[in-house]
């Protein structure tokens, strides 16, 4: 991401012990925040994969109950990552004066 503002707090794409938020405070070059983004990338990715799976499920009538229970486990999961990121992404756009919170 762009236009960073040096010294702000970047919510992480992973929490930290007992599922607290973790934050890296810089300017967004530094290896913490590179690998968040690679992170973010991954998780992205990995949502993208999912739907497209569920949409196959959803498709596929003889689905088990099981099946589709797995399937909901892992996109609440998703959900989650995805949620977090965008989060991230909307405190960094409100800090730089971008956006609806800014």
């Amino acid at each position: 991401m762009t236009g960073r503002i040096p010294g702000t707090a970047r919510l992480l794409p992973w929490a930290g012990p007992e599922g607290k938020p973790c934050y890296v405070l810089g300017d967004g070059t530094g290896h913490v925040s590179r690998v968040a983004d690679t992170i973010e990338s991954i998780q992205l990715g990995m949502a993208a994969e999912l739907l497209g799976h569920a949409a196959d499920m959803l498709d596929d009538r003889p689905v088990t109950v099981v099946q589709l229970r797995y399937a909901v486990a892992r996109m609440a999961e998703s959900l989650r990552d995805v949620h977090r990121i965008a989060e991230s992404r909307g405190e960094r756009l409100a800090a730089l004066g971008v956006g609806p919170g800014g």
